[in-house]
């Protein structure tokens, strides 16, 4: 193609992945208002697969979606995963329940997980030399400014849209007016449905765009049964994971060691049968050979643990500015835009920054700087500024973002021109399971957490009173004074608690210095690859 028309090409591809992106941080802005409205805080565990049933189906999809864009062409399948993300968007909007929400997203993450390895294998395909570090630099660039648009694009929503006066207004039937309100009257619904015009509108461009374009087809059967086997793995690991620190099965006679240790051998036997079953096939779901070049396996690694940092740090911030600054939704925006803004521009400058240091320094140099980032975040205590938040989460999302394209473009030249897309993708599901597993770790924790804290003021009518000033205890549970002492307490054992849960992110990550200091930019084609 020419020139000019790659570019609007990878203008277009670039519009799916910013939708992808933005779905992450929208949604984190109204978990909170979905809790009071179908939930409540003590079903924090079954709330959490909002967000981690999202990622286990977009783990999943992304995969076989890098695979069909091999066999398929990009094309068809960049359409048929937008079109599949409205219908989920529109769903997860109407939903009535918290399991009908989790189902809805389920839908969206299969459109949605698709967008990134098929837009950036198409950026792939459309590049090469110099320009093509460029590329999948813009395409990473635009997931994360996605994310950087979700926190204020969900504030505004949140606090601008209340369509109750106009469905109020309306002369229709009572039990139509009742469905009206139901499926429109609350702000975070819009949350979703923001997605369904704006997904038309890509739909739309991306049909023009792409009408005399596609990449070359060729054949082979994908490994739905190995596909399965680790889905089934992985999500066993995360209801494991999620359950840890809880006591689900007292009559069984069982603890949540025990649950905790049975879900992890479930998951080990589930992921060794994808594995088997993979090595029956030509193309196998996973291919152990992919891991055999080390430029390749170095990437995996780094996107694995820098994904599990990334979660910490989004969730953890969320949490510091909600429970901690007892922010709203203005607030958020402004703590969590800055981390997923500096992300983007990050992930765009280290296309430019790896063709002058090479691959290895902008990555190491990526990592300190979010190391430093949540090491300072541990640092953190209820006087914390607002300003002082932002300004340390802007230094990890930085860091981080410089990570995005070496790892890329590590992966995607060590298998070579025929798996771009399953390279692609399987360094980004890298990074959503270390992501996954982050935030089934976080909620697991929090909690247990909030059940202990819980339990412990309301242990007895009194039990209050040993968490409060002694000048207030002859005050009631009531009392407003004792209501703000109660905040006052909660807020610094939340801050002493995201302590630890920084310092172990900045440790994990750290252990991505040694595979970071192992990317190559060789053509190394396994065996099983070429």
């Amino acid at each position: 193609m020419a020139r000019g028309a790659s570019i609007v090409l990878l203008a277009v591809m670039g519009t799916g992945v910013f939708l992808a992106g933005l779905e992450l941080m929208i949604t984190a802005v109204a978990l909170p208002a979905i809790l009071t409205d179908l939930a409540d805080w003590r079903q924090l565990r079954t709330a959490s697969w909002i967000v981690n049933g999202y990622l286990l189906v977009s783990i999943v999809t992304m995969p076989l979606a890098g695979r069909l864009a091999d066999r398929w062409g990009v094309r068809r399948l960049f359409l048929g995963a937008l079109v599949v993300f409205v219908i989920g968007s529109a769903l997860a909007g109407r939903a009535q329940t918290l399991e009908e929400l989790i189902a809805a997203r389920l839908v969206q993450a299969l459109g949605g997980g698709a967008l990134v390895p098929v837009a950036t294998a198409a950026a792939s395909h459309l590049f090469d030399g110099a320009a093509r570090p460029r590329a999948l630099g813009v395409i990473g660039a635009l997931t994360f400014l996605g994310m950087a648009a979700g926190p204020f694009a969900g504030a505004w929503i949140m606090q601008a849209i209340h369509p109750d006066a106009f469905l109020g207004s309306l002369r229709v039937e009572r039990e139509l007016a009742a469905t009206l309100t139901d499926a429109l009257g609350a702000p975070w619904r819009y949350v979703f449905y923001v997605n369904v015009p704006i997904g038309i509108i890509a739909l739309s461009i991306g049909w023009a765009a792409t009408t005399d374009w596609d990449t070359a087809r060729r054949g082979g059967r994908l490994d739905l049964a190995g596909a399965s086997a680790f889905s089934i793995g992985l999500g066993l690991l995360l209801v494991g994971l999620t359950i840890a620190g809880a006591d689900p099965a007292p009559a069984l006679g069982l603890d949540w060691p025990a649950l905790v240790a049975g879900f992890g051998l479930a998951a080990a036997v589930a992921i060794v049968v994808a594995l088997v079953v993979g090595a029956r096939r030509a193309e196998p779901f996973i291919d152990p050979g992919w891991f055999r070049a080390p430029g390749f396996a170095s990437a995996a690694l780094v996107s694995l643990l820098t994904g599990y940092g990334f979660a910490t740090a989004i969730i953890g911030g969320a949490v510091f500015v909600d429970r901690v600054l007892y922010g709203g939704p203005d607030v958020q925006r402004i703590a969590l835009g800055s981390l997923a803004a500096a992300t983007a521009a990050g992930a765009l400058a280290s296309g430019l920054v790896l063709r002058a240091v090479g691959l290895r320094l902008t990555t190491v140099v990526g990592l300190g700087l979010a190391i430093a980032g949540l090491a300072a975040m541990a640092t953190w205590t209820p006087s914390t500024s607002l300003a002082e938040v932002a300004v340390v989460l802007a230094a990890f999302g930085a860091g981080f973002g410089l990570t995005v394209t070496p790892r890329s473009t590590a992966a995607v030249e060590a298998l070579g021109r025929t798996a771009f897309g399953v390279a692609s993708a399987t360094v980004t599901v890298a990074r959503m399971i270390g992501m996954a597993i982050g935030l089934a770790v976080l909620t697991a924790f929090g909690s247990t957490v909030i059940d202990r804290l819980w339990a412990a003021v309301y242990a007895t009518p009194d039990a209050y009173k040993s968490f409060i000033p002694p000048s207030l205890q002859d005050r009631p549970l009531e009392d407003g004074l004792v209501v703000q002492a109660l905040e006052a307490w909660a807020s610094g054992e939340a801050a002493r608690i995201l302590v630890g849960i920084f310092l172990v992110a900045a440790a994990v990550l750290a252990l991505a210095i040694p595979a970071a200091l192992a990317l190559r930019r060789t053509a190394e084609r396994p065996a099983t690859a070429a």
